[in-house]
């Protein structure tokens, strides 16, 4: 028996499965089995788990996948649950923490996501890395045996991640500290999706089309690591469906069914627009004829009504309901 017990578990082990809990989850129910009903051969229970397995590993494989392996905060079994639901997004990453060791063994697509996507992810989900500190609010909100002791000296704030710390010149660290404040990582966003915005007050589908490609493109090369952490929380919220949204605009031509995207898109570009404070004043504006009478809005860089839901029809159909500004 202890052969078998031996043969199962490096046999689940070198299966490359998303965790070690997995293996020795199926583990246990087929060793159990194997005990009760007394089966004579180990044969049988492999052939069965291969079959059982075949088909989620296949689905669960990651392409162009990277793995590394980081240490994460945290103290126990729910912990373990919490960082790896926050990490874990189907097809793209894959997190697998040891409450041991506190290290977390991180794989995922390098062409879709990151790291530090993945890391910040987690410290949103209040844990924290060598790289990303939890909110200090969402931290405090974990249950009492959850809250770790927290290495502050040894962790960098979001907002810092990505600069490269000297410390024989203290100009050089100033000036990339202004050029992260002045710089607006979701600026091309912004201006991608009032280009969309643009082409709709004109009723031209074929330039809606255009640049709701360049929108979708924009979405996809937002450097998250630059983002504050309520900015990136808004975004992450809202990233899917932007880019749906972004997605079907570009793939139809029909102005019609490209404004009832825009709705939508709309919608959540202004719930990461309001977070994200803007240098210059953009409008939010509404018109009450849009949706089929249930109304709508949308955000332009000017205060003076350009309709997008009617274009020429009804050009001036609105109003402007809130100013977004510092």
């Amino acid at each position: 028996m202890a052969t078998a017990k031996n043969k199962l578990k490096t046999f689940l082990t070198e299966k490359g499965l998303s965790s070690r809990k997995q293996a020795y989850d199926l583990y246990s129910f087929f060793y159990y089995n194997l005990k009760i009903n007394k089966m004579k051969s180990i044969s049988k229970i492999l052939i069965t788990i291969i079959v059982l397995l075949s088909f989620p590993l296949c689905n669960a494989q990651i392409k162009n996948q990277k793995t590394e392996t980081v240490k994460i905060y945290g103290n126990c079994e729910m912990c373990e649950s919490t960082i790896e639901k926050a990490g874990n997004l189907k097809s793209q990453s894959n997190v697998d923490w040891n409450k041991e060791t506190k290290m977390a063994t991180i794989s995922y697509d390098s062409l879709k996501t990151s790291k530090e996507e993945i890391l910040k992810r987690i410290a949103l989900a209040g844990y924290d890395s060598d790289t990303f500190l939890a909110p200090k609010d969402t931290y405090s909100n974990l249950p009492s045996c959850c809250q770790y002791e927290r290495a502050e000296q040894t962790i960098a704030k979001m907002e810092e991640s990505e600069m490269e710390m000297t410390t024989n010149d203290h100009s050089i660290h100033s000036n990339k500290i202004d050029e992260m404040q002045d710089a607006d990582p979701l600026s091309e966003v912004y201006d991608s999706y009032f280009a969309v915005k643009d082409a709709l007050v004109k009723t031209d589908g074929a330039k809606a089309s255009t640049r709701a490609k360049t929108l979708f493109t924009e979405i996809n090369n937002v450097n998250m690591g630059k983002l504050s952490m309520d900015v990136h929380m808004t975004w992450m919220k809202v990233l899917e469906n932007l880019k749906e949204d972004a997605e079907h605009i570009a793939d139809i031509k029909d102005v019609g069914r490209q404004r009832d995207h825009f709705i939508s898109l709309s919608k959540n570009i202004y719930e990461v627009m309001k977070i994200s404070k803007q240098e210059t004043p953009t409008y939010y504006q509404f018109c009450p004829m849009a949706n089929d009478g249930k109304g709508a809005n949308w955000l332009s860089k000017e205060n003076a009504i350009k309709n997008p839901y009617y274009g020429s029809q009804m050009l001036n159909c609105g109003n402007t309901v809130e100013t977004l500004k510092k």
